[in-house]
């Protein structure tokens, strides 16, 4: 058996975790009535609304005045008379609402090296997770946080800051269904970002983002797939960054590029790119392109076998090359919808076939990780190697982070014994 370590710490949801948004009240009707109220008041009310304002609000925020300026050019041209600034400012602030991005929710997180390893002894490693948040109406965005690993695999989350930030959309709002890039301030704290959606087809989640750093030989990539949920159809996504700072979102495209978990390898295999997908919902499949967002070809890669995974199975992210092969963390649900962990190994120059599966769970839900808002599921969506050991972040139930942590040695031999 592996010897698997769980760690004490948890990351929980936290309803403080807000980002400032237009309310969008959708017609002049609405608009006029406030922008009137707001024309006739004196600069001397103007101010002493927006101190008060200021004093409850700013410390939550970055750069209140200006959201609150952009928020009133969204409603400008339903507003016939002309404002002060501060008035601007005022009309722009009843147009804007907080959201609790982690309202309901914190989980399935994927885990990367970050790119500044600067300041840390040689046997420490630091890393970035992608959460899942989901707030108020099951709305997913992404969220991030960063923290050390050790050479034991011991965790050291890093100290996060209030205030949120969703970026700025770079190019016209017409075309976002085609795809949009996006800004964060370079002053903002990586676990200040937020991917929130902004586009039609995912207006309703961005969902279980699994980030993979990506190597070609030129300077070192990061890629993510997730789900982009609509409310009624689900569509995978692309996304491209090389500093966590400016993100390129795309929809994937080709008769392959269906169902969720898309999950790509951390570099290219014989010449092409290479995903792991689960076309169908229950098996997972493997496909191969020459184009990273367009996916025609798919072909069987695992089906469910044991019996505590015959409802369906899908990887957790993109697995991690040994020189036994491609080592793929999977997720496999059985009886009572549990969800649980295990671990499959790839061929190494031909990852469609595979070599060996532990035939019981690496993980599965214990005492403590059985309760919460999906019980009995255990997930993640990536893990990552480090001083020879597998560091796993995973989620308990939708309702926490813990992280477990399992040496490599062990996980190879008992693969391949």
């Amino acid at each position: 058996m592996i010897h698997v370590k769980r760690s004490h710490h948890r990351l929980l949801a936290d309803p403080r975790k807000v980002l400032p948004r237009f309310l969008n009240m959708g017609s002049p009707e609405r608009i006029e009535p406030v922008a009137g109220h707001v024309a006739a008041l004196s600069e001397t009310e103007t101010h002493r609304l927006l101190t008060e304002l200021r004093d409850e609000f700013e410390a939550r925020h970055f750069d209140l005045p200006s959201l609150w300026l952009e928020h009133f050019h969204k409603i400008a041209r339903f507003v016939p008379d002309k404002l002060s600034e501060s008035q601007q400012m005022l009309l722009g602030a009843y147009f804007t609402h907080e959201y609790s991005i982690q309202a309901s929710a914190l989980f399935n997180p994927s885990i990367v090296p970050h790119p500044d390893q600067s300041g840390l002894t040689e046997d420490e490693l630091r890393f970035i997770l992608s959460l899942r948040a989901v707030g108020e109406g099951h709305i997913s965005s992404i969220a991030f946080q960063t923290g050390v690993a050790d050479r034991e695999g011991n965790i050291t989350l890093d100290e996060t800051q209030p205030q949120l930030t969703q970026g700025r959309i770079l190019g016209k709002d017409s075309d976002l269904e085609n795809g949009y890039d996006l800004e964060f301030p370079e002053a903002s704290p990586l676990s200040s970002r937020v991917l929130f959606p902004v586009s039609a087809a995912e207006s309703n989640g961005m969902e279980d983002a699994r980030f993979v750093r990506f190597n070609d030989g030129e300077r070192p990539r990061y890629y993510a797939t997730y789900t982009a949920y609509d409310g009624r159809r689900i569509r995978p996504h692309w996304v491209e960054t090389e500093d966590f700072r400016r993100f390129s979102i795309r929809p994937l495209s080709g008769r392959a590029a269906s169902d969720k978990g898309m999950a790509i390898f951390p570099e290219k295999v014989n010449g092409r790119y290479a995903m792991i997908g689960r076309q169908g919902g229950r098996c997972m499949s493997i496909m191969y392109s020459d184009d990273l967002l367009h996916w025609d070809e798919h072909s069987l890669l695992q089906a469910p076998a044991q019996s505590w995974e015959m409802l369906q199975m899908g990887n957790c992210g993109s697995p991690l090359k040994t020189p036994q092969g491609w080592l793929l963390l999977t997720h496999a649900v059985g009886p009572m919808r549990k969800y649980v962990l295990s671990l499959s190994l790839l061929h190494p120059e031909h990852p469609e076939r595979v070599l060996a599966s532990l035939p019981y769970p690496l993980l599965q839900p214990n005492a403590d990780e059985r309760e919460g808002y999906v019980p009995n599921v255990l997930y993640t969506c990536g893990m990552i190697l480090h001083e020879g050991n597998l560091i796993i972040p995973y989620a308990m139930s939708d309702s926490a982070i813990g992280f477990a942590s399992a040496p490599i040695d062990e996980v190879l031999r008992e693969l391949i014994r």
